[in-house]
C-alpha cells in the first residue's frame, strides 16, 4: 500500500517540480509565474525503496470567498484531508514569508502529521532561509532541491516513518486496465462540469471564466463495475490566437492526452457547435486513431431540442464524413439532464474500436463489394483486389493485397471504408486500410515490354541452372564412386591404394644443345629446308616447336620465318581459280 504524500505550499516554490522529481517524469506544468497549478493532480512515484502516491496542489492563498484563488485554496484543503503525510514545501532563498506562518498554522491545526522542507537549497544561498523554518514550530526543516535532486536520502528517511504497514490481502494487484477516457474541447465548453458530474463531487475547479483547467487531469473512477480513467484536458484555441507560453504547453498537454487516450469525448457548446475549430479537434481525434463520441453540453439552454438534435447529426456526417455514425449524446453537465447515455454510448463505441473480424468474413465481404462496384481502370487496366486480412485493433486495420496497388484511386479506397464500416456496424470508429501488392518475380521481363518472353526466359534460365548442377554432381559422384573402386581392388589384391601413394614424376634429362646435322656439320645446307634452330630441352610444353615448312611455300622470307601476307588483288584485274603458284600471275 502506498504512502499518500500531499505537496503543499504558498504559489511558486517549486511544488510541481518536486512532484515531477518523485513521480520520475515529467507530468505537471512547469513556469516561472506563479500559480501555474490549480487542480490537484494525482501520480504514482516512489523514493527509493518507498511507494509514494502524490498529491500536486495549487499555491495556497489567504483568501476566503467566491474567487478563484478561494476554490484553488478549497482544493487544498481537500488534500490535505485526504494524504496521510503533508510536505509543506518553502523558498529556503527567500526565507520564511507571512504567508508561510499563515498557512503552517493551519497545517498545526490539523491532525496530521507535516514535514518541512526547504527547497532550492542548493549552494550556500539557501543555508540562512533554511534555519528561519524552526520558528514555524513544525519540526527540523530538510534542505532539498527538487530541480537537482540534492537531499532526497533525507527526505526518505523522513518518510519512512509513516510508512504503512502492509495487511493480508493488500498485495493483491488487479490486472484490469481501466478504460481512458479524454474530454477535450474549446474553452469554456462545459468539459471540468462533466466531469464533476460524472465523479458526484467537485474534483475540478470550474467557473464562469474561461481557460481555468491548464494541466491534464486524471481521475480514476469505476461504473458499473468497469474500471475509468477520466482525463480532463485545457481547451484548444487556433494555432494562430495561441502566444503565450503557458498555453503553448497547456495545448501539448492535450495533445498528448488525446495520443493515450482510446476514447475520446469531444465536448461543444449547444448554442454554437461545430465551429472551425471542433471540426479541427475532432479530425485530430481520429487521426490519432481514436474513437469519437460528440457530446452536445449545455443542452438545458436550447428550446427545440428534437429538430435540433436532428440538425446537428446530418451536419456531422456532412462535415466528418471520416467519423460517420459517431455516437452524438445531448446532455447538460449544470442539471444532470441526458447523463445517464453518455457511458453506454462510451462503452459500446470502445467495444467497436476493439472490434476483430475474421479473415474468412474479410473477403466474404470484398467479394460482395467488387460485385456491388468494380475497382475502376487506370490507364486501361484494371486494379484487381485479391485478398484482405485485419492485422491488428484499436483501431481496426486492415491490409488488402491487389494488382497495381499504388495506383488505386482514392475514391475507392473511400468506398471500401464506408462499405467496411457498414456491413459489420463499426460507427463512428476510425478504419485504416493498406494496400499492398505481392512480389513478382518477373518484374523485370515486364518491364523490358516483354512480359510473357520474360517469363519464358526465366523459366529457361532455371531449367539451365537446374541441369547444370545435376551434372556437376554426377560427376562428382561418378570419380568418388571409381576411386572407392580403385582403392578395393588394390586392397584385394594386396597393393597399396593408389590414391594415397606419391608418385614422383621423371623428368627426362635432354641434351643442352641440340646435335646439328651432318650436312650442316659440313657446311652444306639442304636446299629448300629451313635452317633447324638449337633449343634447350625444357620438356614437352616448353620447347619451341621447329620449324619444317619448305622454304617455297613461305615466299621471300629466309627459311623459318613467317609466311608473307598475300597480296591485295590490283585495281581491274580479276582473280581466276588456281592461279596461286609461284610465278604465275595473279588476275588477268
Amino acid at each position: 500500500m502506498p504512502l499518500k504524500l500531499a505537496i503543499v505550499g504558498r504559489p511558486n516554490v517549486g511544488k510541481s517540480t518536486l512532484f515531477n522529481r518523485l513521480a520520475g517524469k515529467k507530468l505537471a506544468i512547469v513556469d516561472d509565474q506563479p500559480g501555474v497549478t490549480r487542480d490537484r493532480r494525482y501520480a504514482s512515484g516512489s523514493l527509493g525503496d518507498l511507494e509514494l502516491e502524490l498529491i500536486d496542489t495549487a499555491g495556497f492563498e489567504d483568501v476566503d470567498d467566491s474567487s478563484l484563488e478561494a476554490r484553488m485554496r478549497a482544493q487544498t484543503e481537500a488534500a490535505i484531508e485526504e494524504a496521510d503525510v503533508s510536505l509543506f514545501v518553502f523558498d529556503s532563498r527567500e526565507g520564511v514569508t507571512a504567508l508561510d506562518e499563515v498557512f503552517a498554522a493551519i497545517l498545526r491545526k490539523r491532525d496530521k502529521p507535516v514535514i518541512v522542507a526547504a527547497n532550492k537549497a542548493e549552494g550556500k544561498a539557501g543555508e540562512a532561509g533554511a534555519g528561519e523554518a524552526f520558528r514555524l514550530g513544525l519540526g527540523e526543516p530538510i534542505p532539498i532541491s527538487g530541480e537537482h535532486g540534492e537531499g532526497m536520502a533525507e527526505l526518505y528517511a523522513a518518510l519512512l516513518a509513516f510508512e504503512p504497514q502492509v495487511e493480508a490481502g493488500d498485495d493483491e494487484d488487479d490486472d484490469s486496465k481501466p478504460i481512458r477516457i479524454a474530454i477535450i474541447g474549446r474553452p469554456n465548453a462545459g468539459k471540468s462540469t462533466l466531469v464533476n458530474r460524472l465523479l458526484g463531487e467537485d474534483r475540478l475547479l470550474t467557473g464562469p471564466e474561461a481557460g481555468i483547467t491548464r494541466d491534464s487531469i486524471s481521475v480514476d473512477w469505476e461504473w458499473d463495475g468497469r474500471k475509468i480513467r477520466l482525463v480532463d484536458t485545457a481547451g484548444l484555441r487556433r494555432k494562430a490566437k495561441v502566444q503565450d507560453k503557458l498555453e503553448k504547453l497547456s495545448t501539448a498537454d492535450t495533445i498528448r492526452a488525446i495520443t493515450f487516450a482510446e476514447v475520446v469525448l469531444l465536448v461543444m457548446d449547444a448554442t454554437h457547435p461545430f465551429e472551425i475549430q471542433d471540426l479541427q479537434i475532432a479530425d485530430l481525434a481520429e487521426r490519432e486513431g481514436r474513437a469519437v463520441v460528440f457530446v452536445l453540453a449545455k443542452w438545458d439552454l436550447i428550446e427545440d431540442q428534437a429538430a435540433h438534435l436532428t440538425a446537428f447529426r446530418e451536419h456531422a456526417e456532412r462535415m466528418l464524413p471520416q467519423l460517420r455514425g459517431a455516437p452524438v449524446v445531448a446532455l447538460s453537465g449544470e442539471t444532470g439532464k441526458g447523463i445517464g447515455h453518455l457511458m453506454p454510448a462510451v462503452i459500446k463505441t470502445h467495444r467497436d474500436w476493439s472490434t476483430k473480424v475474421k479473415t474468412r468474413d474479410l473477403n466474404d465481404w470484398l467479394q460482395m463489394a467488387m460485385q456491388r462496384h468494380p475497382p475502376p481502370a487506370v490507364s486501361g487496366r484494371r486494379v484487381k483486389p485479391k485478398y484482405m486480412a485485419q492485422t491488428k485493433a484499436r483501431p481496426p486495420t486492415f491490409v488488402l493485397f491487389s494488382s497495381r496497388a499504388d495506383q488505386m484511386p482514392d475514391h475507392y479506397r473511400r468506398y471500401l471504408i464506408n462499405s467496411l464500416r457498414e456491413s459489420f456496424d463499426l460507427p463512428g470508429v476510425p478504419l485504416r486500410i493498406t494496400i499492398k501488392s505481392g512480389a513478382n518475380p518477373y518484374a523485370d521481363g515486364e518491364a523490358k515490354g516483354h512480359s510473357g518472353r520474360g517469363k519464358r526466359e526465366f523459366e529457361r534460365r532455371e531449367r539451365e541452372e537446374e541441369r547444370i548442377r545435376a551434372s556437376r554432381n554426377t560427376v562428382k559422384k561418378s570419380k568418388r564412386l571409381a576411386a572407392e573402386a580403385a582403392a578395393k581392388a588394390a586392397e584385394a589384391a594386396g597393393l597399396p591404394d593408389p590414391g594415397k601413394v606419391a608418385v614422383k614424376p621423371v623428368k627426362k634429362k635432354g641434351p643442352a644443345v641440340a646435335k646439328a646435322a651432318p650436312s650442316e656439320a659440313a657446311g652444306v645446307s639442304e636446299p629448300g629446308k629451313a635452317a633447324v634452330k638449337s633449343v634447350k630441352a625444357k620438356g614437352p610444353r616448353a620447347q619451341k616447336k621447329v620449324a619444317t615448312t619448305p622454304s617455297y611455300k613461305v615466299g621471300t622470307k629466309t627459311a623459318g620465318g613467317k609466311a608473307a601476307a598475300p597480296r591485295r588483288p590490283a585495281a581491274g584485274s580479276r582473280t581466276v581459280r588456281g592461279n596461286t603458284g609461284p610465278g604465275r600471275p595473279k588476275g588477268r
